[in-house]
């Protein structure tokens, strides 16, 4: 994917009659070069990390949200301009979550042209069940969530299953960690699953939050409202969320410096005995592999 090329992406202007032609064509400018920089460290991305390879058959997971939407245009996008072949299967797990918008989210599989499959799977009662109310379930949600998805791509012969997390995921993920769990430990770009059968994958690792949001509004996703599960965020990851927040806003450039500093690990100046010989001053294999997601 290294001689991706950037095309013209369609202009989304403003509706006739809202705004003067002047203002409109300085939105469609900064529209076209919002989906242009999107597309291009979507494809860096694919390409720094080897995430999608000739033959593939890659696994959009559609969660509804503004990220997943993004994805997936965004796939389409490079399928036609990559210089190797590879197939797009937009899935959503249906989880009987009320007021969740499936038939526009249909509507739009629809229209895409991309295949897709739905997958009804009533987890949302199984979980109202196991869950006291009042606690946090989102953990456990997800991983009936990508157990679903890995038996859903080996049924449709997808090696690949690509997800919407991006760079302000990435980070807060890191963040996390390492201020409650002690270990230094973020979201990786690809990951062989436990069953070595299927590699998920995260191409929008180089794209800020920001920037999927002002996408999403541009073209008018349908979008499932927040929190309509009725269980929030957890309150450590609202917290970490809200200072990123004041650092965007008090230092920019402070997210990418600290999603950079994943990219220039210095095993020398850590503390890991597994990493590095501290006696004989000379680097290790890890003691073991890092484990993998929830299969």
């Amino acid at each position: 994917m290294s001689n991706m090329t950037e095309n013209t992406i369609p202009i989304f202007s403003a509706p006739t009659g809202e705004t003067p032609p002047s203002e409109r064509n300085r939105k469609s400018v900064s529209q076209k070069k919002l989906e242009k920089r999107v597309v291009r460290l979507t494809g860096q991305a694919i390409t720094d990390f080897g995430m999608i390879n000739e033959g593939d058959k890659v696994m959009v997971a559609m969660s509804g949200g503004k990220d997943s939407y993004v994805l997936l245009d965004t796939l389409k996008t490079l399928q036609t301009r990559a210089p190797i072949h590879f197939d797009l299967l937009a899935v959503n797990v249906h989880q009987h979550i009320p007021e969740f918008p499936l038939e526009q989210l249909r509507g739009f599989l629809e229209s895409s042209g991309v295949p897709y499959h739905i997958e009804d799977q009533d987890t949302n009662s199984l979980i109202q069940k196991l869950i006291p109310e009042g606690r946090n379930v989102c953990s456990l949600c997800a991983r009936l969530r990508r157990g679903i998805l890995y038996r859903v791509a080996r049924e449709h012969g997808c090696n690949k299953i690509a997800l919407g997390h991006h760079m302000d995921d990435i980070v807060s993920t890191l963040l996390l960690n390492l201020f409650y769990g002690g270990r230094l430990k973020a979201m990786p770009p690809a990951l062989l699953n436990d069953r070595k059968d299927c590699i998920v994958i995260r191409p929008l690792a180089y794209v800020r939050e920001s920037e999927t949001e002002k996408l999403a509004r541009i073209r008018g996703y349908p979008l499932a409202a927040k929190g309509i599960c009725g269980a929030g965020e957890n309150l450590k990851r609202q917290e970490i969320k809200a200072l990123m927040k004041s650092w965007d806003r008090e230092f920019p450039g402070r997210i990418y410096n600290i999603f950079m500093s994943l990219t220039r690990v210095s095993p020398s100046h850590l503390l890991d005995q597994s990493l590095y010989d501290f006696r004989a001053f000379r680097p290790l294999l890890p003691a073991a592999a890092a484990p993998a997601e929830d299969d």
